[in-house]
């Protein structure tokens, strides 16, 4: 079990934030501090060779790298498994089949439908290839994205499907789907996200959520019962410490 799952099981709150700019180095400096990282190319102009570089930044680390696709597609998750992800982030499920998709695509026959191919994962062929399969069919996080209406309402099925590791809600496109756009605090979706919340902690599988970097933020979510957050994105996190410190020193150089 990674060690971000087994801080979880043991009821701690996992931490992280979302990665979207291509220099490796931010996450080589962010994963000795965080649990996780959602690196995201659904909303990224990010490339396989700048996640590559990304994959490569946390080797040796603690924390676990978690990629979000563009889409609930093998295509797209086969890649970035043979790159060496820890596990995958698939947006806008709505079904139980949706979720035993995601699934497939991330394990090896008999059981899924994943291609052979991985070269940083199987250490460049150094790694026996039978044993590799079993590991990875084991240890590959999948974790779906409750955003639409429809998997609030399927939310008992997709529960159900055998090796869903995690659910991520996703605020804003729920409020859209549940009429009340850019609203993610909106009761509507408060209601929806407490549901799931109740459901997945009667099914053992945890939540987790990307939000606003916020302390106010985070302990909504916490109130709500994730389990894990996404802290804001690193160019806001960047941005927000910028702000604060300069807030600062402006009050400082006024009261002299």
């Amino acid at each position: 079990m990674h060690p971000f799952l087994k801080k979880l099981q043991d009821g701690q709150l996992g931490l992280g934030t979302c990665i979207s700019v291509s220099d490796a180095c931010v996450v080589e400096a962010l994963a000795p501090d965080a649990d996780f990282l959602w690196i995201d190319t659904e909303h990224s102009p990010m490339t396989l060779e700048h996640l590559k570089g990304h994959l490569m930044a946390v080797k040796g680390s603690q924390v676990a790298s978690l990629v979000r696709v563009p889409w609930n597609d093998p295509v797209l998750m086969k890649p970035v498994l043979d790159l060496g992800a820890d596990g995958i982030i698939v947006p806008m499920i709505q079904t139980a089949d949706d979720v035993r998709r995601a699934v497939s695509a991330c394990r090896y026959p008999p059981v899924g439908e994943r291609g052979f191919g991985p070269l940083r994962p199987l250490n460049y062929g150094r790694t026996d290839a039978e044993q590799f399969c079993k590991d990875a069919d084991e240890s590959i996080m999948v974790v779906v994205q409750i955003e639409q209406v429809e998997a609030v309402e399927n939310i008992d099925d997709i529960l159900s499907v055998p090796g869903l590791s995690s659910l991520a809600f996703g605020p804003m496109d729920l409020s859209a789907s549940l009429g009340v756009r850019a609203q993610p605090s909106h009761p509507k979706v408060l209601e929806a996200v407490r549901h799931v919340v109740e459901r997945a902690q009667a099914a053992e599988i945890p939540t987790g959520v990307s939000f606003g970097s916020t302390p106010e933020a985070v302990y909504q979510w916490i109130d709500l019962g994730v389990n894990w957050i996404a802290m804001g994105v690193d160019v806001t996190l960047m941005i927000q410490c910028f702000n604060d410190v300069a807030k600062q020193a402006q009050t400082y150089f006024s009261g002299r």
